[in-house]
């Protein structure tokens, strides 16, 4: 009753926003994203124990993310008709909540981890429903790659499909960290108030075809352009909800002006930000080199990246 599972964050291309349903986490229209490795989250969970204890990072988890755990075990463990309780730990080898997709690599791994501790027998687009309960993102998390999360109609029909795998299709992702607290939940509880959101909606239903096109025909070029496009109108809802949130910071700015540049000398690359401040610049992964000595001379820190892909099982466990 002990698995262990890994998993890899993700960078939004179709960016999800806001949720029509926050206990189950459907959102308002389909999205798609890239696994981004080598950043991973290697989660084990033991059953068997007498309460439920868990810890990520070195830190135990408490308060609203111990509950967000548990919205993912407590089902899986309700039918397998699992009494005991659990201890999980979670470790990251990169740093968390600074845009770069924790959450998601999170609980795709403990989604992962938990269904093989409980002995249940389930494909991995079943398993991205139970992902998804922990954070949205979680999903795609699971199916790796280049993944589309359905929005569906309820609790089942919610899932995630791979696109394309790495073997399919190696994109460059430089990701340039910008460390600011942000939370996403509360920008996503904010969506409907701007006065954009019902464009946004019209405009993913469009966006969502040629994206999976892009993907399809390997033109990293489109989608580059697709992703920056898509990261303008998401922090346009974000700065114009109720909340007012402005989670850039002068040096986001300061990228998206060099990448701009960049592309002005000839450079195929775009940028791409999540909820927060970080940036990823998306390229092919023959001018990556270049795209990060740019980035570096601004002083920026950053991560050299490519396509990760579905989250999977590991025989070595952190307890």
């Amino acid at each position: 009753m002990k698995a262990s599972a890994t998993a890899y964050p993700i960078q939004g291309l179709i960016k999800y926003h806001g949720l029509k349903e926050e206990s189950l986490r459907l959102p308002y229209h389909d999205s798609i994203s890239v696994c981004t490795a080598p950043l991973i989250t290697h989660t084990t969970i033991e059953f068997g124990h007498e309460y439920d204890q868990a810890e990520f990072d070195g830190k135990r988890a408490q308060g609203r993310a111990l509950e967000r755990i548990m919205q993912v075990v407590e089902p899986l463990r309700r039918r397998a008709n699992e009494r005991s309780g659990f201890r999980m730990v979670s470790r990251n080898n990169f740093t968390s909540n600074i845009g770069l997709g924790a959450s998601a690599s999170g609980f795709a791994a403990l989604a992962m981890a938990t269904v093989k501790a409980l002995g249940l027998d389930m494909g991995l687009e079943e398993v991205s429903t139970y992902a998804r309960r922990g954070a949205g993102s979680a999903s795609r998390s699971v199916t790796g790659g280049f993944s589309i999360w359905y929005q569906g109609k309820d609790d089942h029909s919610s899932h995630s499909r791979m696109l394309a795998s790495s073997k399919d299709l190696d994109m460059g992702i430089l990701a340039v960290l910008v460390p600011a607290y942000k939370s996403t939940e509360a920008a996503h509880s904010a969506v409907t108030s701007s006065p954009f959101f019902k464009a946004r909606i019209e405009y993913v239903a469009e966006a969502i075809p040629k994206m999976e096109s892009a993907i399809r025909e390997k033109d990293i070029f489109r989608i580059g352009e697709m992703a920056e496009l898509d990261t303008l109108l998401l922090h346009g809802i974000t700065m114009t909800g109720i909340d007012q949130l402005f989670l850039w910071r002068p040096e986001t700015v300061k990228v998206i002006l060099e990448v701009k540049e960049m592309r002005k000398a000839g450079l195929n690359c775009h940028f791409s930000i999540d909820t927060g401040a970080t940036v990823y610049v998306n390229s092919p992964l023959d001018q990556l080199k270049e795209v990060q000595e740019r980035i570096d001379a601004l002083g920026m820190d950053t991560l050299s990246c490519h396509v990760g892909d579905e989250a999977k099982l590991v025989g070595h466990h952190l307890f």
